[in-house]
């Protein structure tokens, strides 16, 4: 039987039933910050009893938007996108948004056609996603819709980017190596045209130098981000280096490889030398003999910041600039403090 148009939940009928206005009731439905959590659960328990369903098309009719977002990515296949997306898509999905992705696979003419098939759409917003953490070219004049950027800064700076912060995450790795005594921290990494390489390296030898330590072997070993490299960095490090107590690696592929080579070399981890990867990828950092400690970089939290920044444009409070948001320290077996001597 048609259900008739006068037995049709509205939202001032959830907004009578709990007690406050249309204006709060709204807010509350969207998870609005400007609500308090016990009128929030108050508005969900109403709306959860009058089974009310919103319409997406009067809303999109009264505000002017789709509720749509779109999400350009250059490497979906790629490891640091999947979780990224992940954070961003559940925050959008708390906001009652839907998520139009596109993958350029690093193609311009491809970019470009997906940022016309978007707008075409409608699309309220776009999340951009880099492929590096590293500068990337603005597209915000081919886009008249609010756009920030994640894992990867626009060469706008007048855009919005929200990035992960490679210098902060190198220092948690060395403090920590310093806090366990270690005196001759070497450091094996990726190739130096990365910016993410050259970040970690300052902040690593800027720790160094506040104790006055300096990094042994004398200089970065720069190669691959791979641990065919870190194996062979390793012989090379501890055939010129052989004080080496400590070795940073710049992800943790490299510090597998690295980890292989020590144990191969009789070297034991962490008693003769403690091992520090980066990306806190599991398939290595959790399966490494012995587990990798390492420094996360929170990527679902980057797709959440921005995704989060993305609602503040969309209410007019756009911002500009750059934020880099902390790693953390994930300790595991391949680092301890040195036996008593």
């Amino acid at each position: 039987m048609k259900k008739r148009r006068s037995d049709v939940v509205t939202l001032g009928d959830v907004a009578k039933l709990a007690g406050v206005s249309i204006a709060t009731a709204s807010k509350a439905l969207n998870a609005r910050a400007q609500v308090a959590p016990a009128t929030r659960e108050r508005v969900l328990r109403s709306a959860a009893e009058l089974s009310f369903q919103p319409n997406a098309l009067a809303k999109g009719l009264i505000s002017g938007r789709t509720r749509t977002i779109g999400l350009l990515t250059d490497e979906l296949a790629g490891r640091f996108s999947i979780p990224i997306l992940l954070g961003a898509e559940n925050a959008l999905a708390n906001e009652q948004m839907s998520v139009l992705l596109c993958d350029a696979r690093g193609d311009a003419i491809r970019r470009q056609h997906y940022i016309r098939t978007l707008l075409a759409r409608q699309v309220d917003g776009f999340i951009i996603l880099g492929d590096s953490n590293d500068l990337r070219p603005s597209l915000t004049r081919d886009i008249p819709v609010p756009v920030v950027y994640v894992y990867g800064e626009s060469t706008d700076p007048g855009d919005f980017s929200v990035l992960a912060d490679d210098e902060g995450g190198a220092r948690l790795a060395a403090e920590h190596l310093v806090s366990l005594r270690r005196k001759h921290i070497a450091h094996i990494t990726g190739p130096e045209s990365y910016r993410a390489a050259r970040d970690r390296v300052t902040g690593l030898t800027d720790v160094l130098a506040e104790y006055g330590l300096t990094l042994a072997g004398g200089a970065p070993l720069h190669g691959e981000w791979s641990q065919r490299w870190g194996r062979q960095a390793a012989r090379m490090l501890l055939a010129t280096s052989p004080e080496v107590d400590a070795i940073f690696c710049g992800n943790d592929q490299i510090a597998t490889g690295v980890a292989d080579t020590l144990t191969d070399l009789g070297r034991h981890i962490p008693d003769d030398v403690a091992v520090v990867g980066y990306d806190n990828w599991e398939i290595f950092a959790a399966d490494c003999r012995p587990p990798l400690t390492t420094v996360d970089l929170n990527l679902e939290r980057l797709g959440t910041t921005a995704a989060t920044h993305l609602f503040a444009a969309l209410d007019g409070q756009a911002r500009s600039g750059v934020i880099r948001q902390p790693c953390r320290l994930v300790v595991r077996e391949s680092t301890a403090p040195l036996p008593a001597r």
